[in-house]
């Protein structure tokens, strides 16, 4: 009884380690793969050029910002101007804020 216990520890001992040897070597060749597919990569040439000119209400850093954004996911096309449409619904929702505060008076503390 002891000694079929023994056996069949041994025999799961010896499972465990085949499985962490065929796992290790998994990995090995996931690295090794992996590693080659990334030096086999052709950098992506950066567009150089001239930057379009830029309204006065827009902030460099936000232009910077959201050109970098449309680079990474679009690639290198060319953005040809970027500026504000339409401001009217700005302009109508800060009347409706500073008439519905008009009417109130402050609190004092």
């Amino acid at each position: 009884m002891v000694g079929q216990a023994i056996v069949t520890a041994f025999q799961i001992y010896g499972i465990s380690i085949i499985i962490a040897m065929l796992v290790a070597v998994l990995i090995k060749v996931m690295v090794t793969v992996t590693g080659k597919i990334e030096q086999s990569r052709v950098a992506v040439e950066v567009p150089q050029g001239e930057v379009c000119p830029v309204l006065l209400g827009i902030p460099d850093e936000d232009v910077a910002a959201l050109s970098a954004a449309i680079f990474t996911v679009m690639g290198p096309h060319r953005i040809l101007h970027i500026s504000e449409r339409n401001r009217a619904w700005a302009s109508q929702g800060r009347a409706a804020q500073h008439s519905s505060h008009a009417g109130h008076p402050r609190p004092q503390h």
